[in-house]
């Protein structure tokens, strides 16, 4: 079976499963999926994590549920939530190797940054709302985070 510029199907769905997991790179998203020609390509990550590829044919459709992390749910009903501005991967330190901004149990001081959210390669620094305790962190180093999400409580 040959395709466009002699390529055969395999070498173009390499090349679709390479292009959707840059975009998953780049943008933060946890999930893409593309259809074409019966076939249907479907590329996501959980968490920070490596992409996991699959291809299936079109007529296999299976739904796909994102349950957010009980306790992350919970705590973005509580005042002292910090929730994500954006879609984006969270950051707990300036730089890899670095002193997090942050630990459960530290002070923190209003308008001190608390995390970074990368969002298309930028990175946003995120300051606490108010001071106070940091009684609890929901999110890891370079875990993906969705608009809303609750990444820490400060109390």
């Amino acid at each position: 079976m040959s395709g466009k510029n002699g390529k055969n199907g395999h070498e173009l769905e390499s090349e679709w499963i390479r292009e959707l997991a840059g975009i998953l790179e780049e943008t933060g998203l946890t999930e893409v999926e593309i259809e074409k020609n019966n076939l249907r390509l479907r590329v996501s990550r959980q968490g920070g994590a490596a992409p996991i590829m699959a291809a299936a044919p079109a007529p296999a459709l299976a739904p796909v549920q994102a349950q957010p992390a009980p306790a992350a749910a919970a705590g973005g009903d509580h005042p002292g939530a910090v929730k994500s501005p954006m879609v984006g991967t969270a950051y707990l330190s300036p730089s890899p190797g670095a002193d997090p901004f942050i630990r459960e149990g530290a002070e923190v001081k209003e308008g001190q940054t608390v995390v970074i959210v990368e969002a298309m390669k930028t990175m946003n620094p995120i300051a606490a709302p108010k001071s106070g305790t940091v009684t609890k962190i929901f999110v890891t180093d370079a875990q993906a985070v969705e608009f809303d999400e609750p990444m820490l409580i400060i109390e």
